[in-house]
């Protein structure tokens, strides 16, 4: 029987979590990422997609439901996809939480702490296409997500460690064929 392996990124905003899960499905390794249950809440709210109506969805999603909402909701899609893929992608891993709940229910998950430089990370959210940040409020992000979202469990239990502080993606690439070499995973 062939192994199956769940990789969850873990990291803050800008560090390349959803760069890594986007290389994965170009692999064709699908990806299952927590924050589309945010944008569908915000959708569902009518109200734009922006940092503060996502982070105010984020929070209180967790306050409501529990700081595990986001594996609890996605562990419907993992199984699935689990059953008919030998690896699978998570982005979005926030909370010690879900970590907990995801290592209790997926014994084959392993974490990805994907590092950058606060500088960097900030320099990648005010110039990225999609839900752009200020500095400003790329601080205040990362104050909220660690403050109030429990997000440093996970980064600091990571299985693997990956440090992207440059410019060139084929570096994080790389980075993660290496790792999944060590998993015994083929790409």
């Amino acid at each position: 029987m062939m192994s199956k392996h769940i990789i969850a990124f873990v990291g803050m905003p800008g560090s390349g979590k959803s760069e890594a899960a986007v290389y994965l499905q170009k692999k064709g390794i699908p990806f299952v990422r927590f924050g589309d249950l945010t944008d569908e809440i915000v959708a569902e709210y009518g109200l734009p997609l922006n940092p503060e109506n996502e982070k105010k969805v984020r929070e209180e999603l967790r306050v409501k439901y529990g700081m595990d909402v986001y594996a609890v909701k996605a562990a419907p899609q993992i199984r699935l996809l689990i059953k008919t893929h030998p690896v699978i992608a998570l982005d979005g891993l926030y909370s010690w939480e879900e970590y907990v709940f995801l290592k209790k229910h997926f014994a084959q998950l392993s974490v990805i702490h994907i590092y950058a430089e606060p500088e960097v990370r900030y320099k990648r959210l005010t110039g990225r296409a999609i839900r752009p940040l200020s500095s400003d409020e790329a601080r205040t992000r990362d104050e909220a997500e660690l403050d109030k979202l429990n997000k440093g469990g996970p980064i600091a239990i990571a299985d693997f460690l990956i440090e992207n502080n440059g410019d060139d993606i084929l570096h994080l690439h790389k980075q993660i064929d290496i790792i999944f070499h060590r998993l015994q995973i083929k790409l």
